[in-house]
């Protein structure tokens, strides 16, 4: 089955360019540049999964003309994740439904502290998340909802822990600094990966991944295609492209692909 994946955000937590139109060393004529949280979409006929919904989630929902969806997965609590999760509300009332959300423990309880009015009735509001915990043993296991299946798998964070998706022939592995053997035998034989490398050159990066372990990582994973993401201003497209070895290609957002469920 075919499924259509958009990165609809492919920066870290400041945005290029970030407030003060500040563009570090990034060309701001080249249109890849211009760089949103980040958030992705998987969807087929029947069904549609948000990943994330970072602090541009209405702008990046309203691009896509999307006002409906089946649920959204969670990475992290990181706040460049989850600062538009207010934003359900709205496809709360559109819909006239409550909204699944998954994730690991920690991620859920953040989400129930900070957002507790989200997941109980109020005076005021209306109860809209359902929340779901991926545990140790959903980890590597496929799930499936609606008509889409996906198996989440463990990412080490640095400071904190994280949740990468695969689905089908694609993996999306938002703000990781490493992977255990069990994640990697998850993601192996991927087509595509998608993978933050926000460490850049910074080879000590204490929770990003640099270029270096990338590399080193898909030597294992064997995916036939690397999207790099997690990119700041001190990473311009267009020398970012023109460094990295074959099979490897900066992310952007808005970069559609084709997923073989």
């Amino acid at each position: 089955m075919k499924a259509e994946f958009i990165l609809l955000g492919c920066s870290v937590s400041s945005g290029v360019p970030a407030i003060g139109n500040d563009w570090g060393v990034c060309d701001p004529h080249e249109p890849k540049n211009r760089r949103d949280r980040p958030c992705a979409v998987i969807r087929t006929e029947e069904t549609t999964l948000i990943i994330d919904t970072g602090p541009d989630f209405r702008s990046q929902l309203t691009r896509l003309n999307l006002d409906r969806f089946d649920a959204v997965l969670y990475t992290h609590a990181h706040s460049d994740h989850i600062m538009g999760i207010d934003e359900l509300r709205v496809v709360r009332i559109r819909t006239g439904r409550m909204i699944d959300i998954f994730s690991n423990q920690a991620t859920i309880d953040a989400l129930q502290q900070r957002f507790d009015y989200m997941f109980e009735d109020r005076d005021e509001y209306h109860k809209v998340l359902i929340a779901h915990v991926l545990d140790e043993t959903d980890y590597g296991r496929i799930k499936t909802l609606g008509d889409i299946p996906f198996t989440p798998f463990f990412q080490n964070h640095g400071n904190c822990d994280c949740v990468g998706y695969r689905f089908g022939n694609i993996g999306y592995s938002a703000d990781m600094l490493d992977l255990d053997d069990k994640a990697i035998e998850t993601l192996r034989g991927i087509d595509v990966w998608i993978a933050d490398g926000a460490g850049y050159h910074k080879e000590d990066h204490v929770s990003h991944a640099p270029l270096s372990r990338l590399y080193a990582l898909n030597e294992k994973i064997k995916a036939k295609k690397v999207y790099v993401a997690g990119l700041s201003k001190f990473m311009d497209y267009q020398t970012l492209k023109n460094e990295l070895p074959q099979g490897f290609e900066p992310s952007y957002d808005g970069l559609t692909l084709n997923v073989e469920l």
